[in-house]
């Protein structure tokens, strides 16, 4: 069906742009351009329209439980049809054995030697997206895709308005599961859409009466009705076949003689197939079969959790390992594209990572990508229009402490170390870190190699064979790891104070860096705030070019009207537009600033003030979040050394307190440590305080532990208008770094 589209409109609706009545700077020159810009139609349908994108990705579906991977137990028609239709991939890999950092890498298109979460958040690894992490969404949405992830997100916190939000990333609908654990349950009581959640008061109380995964499936069919005649993004992230096993309707397997918990399993997965093959159904009745790609794929390998046994279903196929293991069976993964005229038909054994669906994506979609990405785009592979670029190698890196019995005795029982593998044509090596320590001496690791063409169920370690070929490897794995890996920026980024007082005026900067590998011609940045706010440019805010990696760079003198309301968040957007070679493109950046609470007009305890701002903070400074949900005015007692001091203030580095103080008070004194009750869980917290007045440091402690007790703070604060307390790891251990402020008090002249 050939239906009518606008490449790229120019509205803030179509980007899904924070709603707020603005004050518009100037530099309008390349945002008038991107808003003429559309693809000129033919008889047949715009000429050069991008694809619609359909990204299903399952959650633990093994290698061999789809039929068309050699699955003969459990049913999956419609995907094996795909299969037949579709081009099937026999080496497709998942980044990582567990699911946070194999979607981190999914969407960021970095391997785990590189992405920002690397191991799952119950192992103490990173849980959350940064706003140097820049998705598929990000980079479609810039060139006026509609997007939405309806499913498990899986990165926390569990909030609106943060850097790992999907809606900071890219997705203008999201309706499903933020937090990984969260998405364990299928009988939610809740589920997010947007920036609230959404009670499923049929399931309150823990009633299992809403299958989460059919709200999903509605909601997944909503979107595509809505957007039919847009250019549009699914990222469809069912939570099914994951443990528990729970599905309402096992009948189809009921004269099985399996476990329960097996054959719910396998109706998981038949559930996951039908839902696939619903959303096809949705796709041809709209007409839009011949304008979409489709790509099914997984996270990672087959669970062994809640008495489901992968070995009945022979899940992993030929290979060797499950979930957990860096074996190929934890990290071969199905892989179908299906598309009819955009997708050829057949049969690829490139070794294709899933950090290649960014790139393959911005390149059907005509989008500009970062160059920093560790994949390759496979987009000439699907269109059969030439050789696509092959990986020199593929990197996995391991950091678990789940044990599972199947993937621990893959291991050798060595599933709770730290682990690596490469592949390298047909060459893999593993290898195992008896301490769990990255940077041990290479002598130390275990290492095993296997050459996957004679061998691909790794059963035979030939690495006394070919130790020059292991050598080769592990140094391919050295060189694939950074402990941190700085991004080049990309897109639109914005600064904004920590503050925004009534009547004072306040500086604004934004850049627009284009982190592509081509020029960009009639950049421009706009700023939008708040209706009565007064915008100011500062500094130009257009550029005729913008060379590959070059950055515009714009200020703005903001001021918030006198009357504007204390304690307020208030939302600011900067906006990046420039033509790229392929077409128009504009990147929104979103950004909070508040307006203080009132100054304290006498002598108060810190836990009796309303705060600015609260990162990790317990107590009082929690009453709307996990930790107790207690009002302002009622800290805790804090004990050191077995002396108990009131009116405390808790917190967990790192975190980072900031309050008003208006410039009225005068001292502010308190203890600082780590407290009684955290030394008595672990000897390991070691911390470091830091006091801020405004943008200057006033006071750093020694290394704060249980042993050294807490130090007295007293300082000098006149003039301060913002107090920020803050807590810093000081020994990269941060599991008992409770941290505690007691008697935290200011004086006022």
């Amino acid at each position: 069906m050939s239906s009518r589209r606008t490449f790229l409109a120019g509205s803030t609706a179509v980007l899904g742009l924070t709603a707020v009545t603005a004050t518009t700077a100037t530099a309008v020159g390349a945002a008038q351009a991107a808003d003429s810009a559309s693809v000129p139609e033919t008889a047949d349908g715009p000429a050069g329209r991008p694809p619609n994108f359909v990204v299903v990705l399952a959650d633990d579906l093994g290698y061999g439980e789809l039929g068309a991977y050699g699955q003969k137990l459990i049913t999956t028609p419609r995907l094996d049809r795909l299969a037949a239709e579709g081009l099937r991939f026999t080496d497709a890999y998942s980044t990582a054995a567990v699911c946070a950092p194999s979607r981190c890498s999914l969407l960021t298109g970095l391997h785990t030697g590189h992405s920002t979460v690397r191991a799952n958040p119950s192992s103490g690894g990173q849980g959350s997206l940064t706003a140097t992490d820049t998705t598929f969404a990000q980079v479609l949405r810039a060139r006026g895709y509609r997007t939405a992830v309806i499913g498990k997100w899986g990165f926390g916190p569990e909030a609106a308005g943060q850097d790992s939000h999907p809606a900071a990333r890219g997705f203008e609908e999201f309706y499903g599961y933020i937090d990984h654990s969260h998405a364990h349950q299928y009988y939610p009581e809740y589920l997010w859409h947007n920036d609230a959640k959404e009670p499923i008061p049929a399931n309150a109380g823990g009633v299992r009466a809403v299958y989460a995964p059919d709200l999903l499936e509605q909601r997944a069919l909503d979107f595509l009705d809505a957007h039919a005649d847009e250019p549009f993004l699914l990222l469809l992230t069912p939570n099914v076949p994951h443990a528990p096993s729970d599905v309402p309707d096992t009948s189809a397997y009921a004269d099985r003689s399996w476990t329960a918990a097996n054959k719910g399993h396998a109706a998981q997965v038949s559930y996951f197939d039908a839902l696939v093959g619903k959303v096809v159904d949705r796709l041809r009745a709209l007409g839009l079969e011949q304008d979409t790609v489709l790509l099914v794929t997984s996270d990672n390998g087959p669970h062994e959790e809640g008495g489901v046994n992968p070995d009945l279903f022979d899940a992993n196929g030929p290979l060797r390992g499950y979930k957990r293991n860096l074996y190929e069976g934890g990290v071969r993964v199905p892989l179908i594209a299906w598309g009819p005229g955009r997708v050829r038909q057949g049969t690829s054994d490139r070794p294709t990572p899933l950090t290649d669906v960014l790139p393959t994506l911005a390149e059907l979609g005509g989008a500009p990508a970062p160059t920093d990405v560790d994949g390759l785009s496979a987009a000439p592979l699907l269109t059969g229009s030439a050789d696509p670029a092959r990986h020199g190698h593929l990197y996995w890196f391991r950091d678990e402490l789940g044990v599972t019995s199947r993937a621990d005795a893959q291991d050798a029982k060595r599933s709770t170390w730290l682990a690596e593998a490469v592949r390298r044509d047909d060459w893999k090596a593993v290898r195992f870190a008896p301490e769990r320590d990255h940077n041990l001496p290479d002598a130390k690791w275990q290492v095993e190699l296997y050459d996957l063409a004679t061998d691909p169920g790794e059963s035979r370690n030939v690495i006394d064979r070919y130790p020059a070929r292991a050598t080769e490897l592990v140094a391919l794995m050295r060189s694939s790891w950074k402990d941190t890996y700085p991004r080049s920026p990309f897109g639109t980024r914005l600064s904004l104070p920590g503050l925004a007082v009534p009547g004072q005026a306040f500086t604004v900067t934004a850049t627009l860096d284009n982190g592509s590998a081509r020029p960009w011609t009639s950049a421009a940045l706009t700023l939008r705030a708040p209706e009565g706010w007064t915008v100011t440019p500062a500094s130009p805010a257009t550029a005729d070019q913008l060379a590959a990696g070059g950055r515009l760079t714009t200020s703005w003198q903001v001021t918030p009207p006198a009357g504007a309301a204390p304690a307020t968040t208030w939302a600011l957007t900067a906006e990046g537009a420039a033509l790229t070679p392929a077409g128009p493109v504009r990147y929104p950046a979103t950004g909070t600033v508040p307006t203080p609470p009132p100054a304290p007009t006498r002598d108060s305890y810190l836990s009796d003030l309303a705060w600015i701002s609260a990162a990790n903070g317990w107590g009082p400074v929690e009453r709307d979040a996990s930790n107790g949900k207690n009002a302002a005015g009622d800290g805790p007692p804090i004990s050191f050394g077995g002396t108990t001091y009131a009116k405390g203030l808790g917190v967990h580095a790192p975190s980072d307190i900031a309050y008003h103080l208006g410039g009225g008070a005068v001292r502010f004194t308190s203890l600082v440590g780590i407290d009684d009750f955290s030394a008595r869980q672990s000897t390991l917290g070691a911390t470091r305080a830091k006091v801020y007045g405004d943008d200057r440091l006033l006071l750093t402690t020694p290394t704060l532990t249980a042993a050294t007790g807490p130090v007295q703070v007293d300082l000098d604060v006149r003039g301060v208008r913002v107090l920020r307390l803050v807590v810093e790891d000081a020994n990269n251990r941060t599991s008992f770094d409770h941290t505690s402020w007691a008697l935290a008090r200011v004086t006022v002249a």
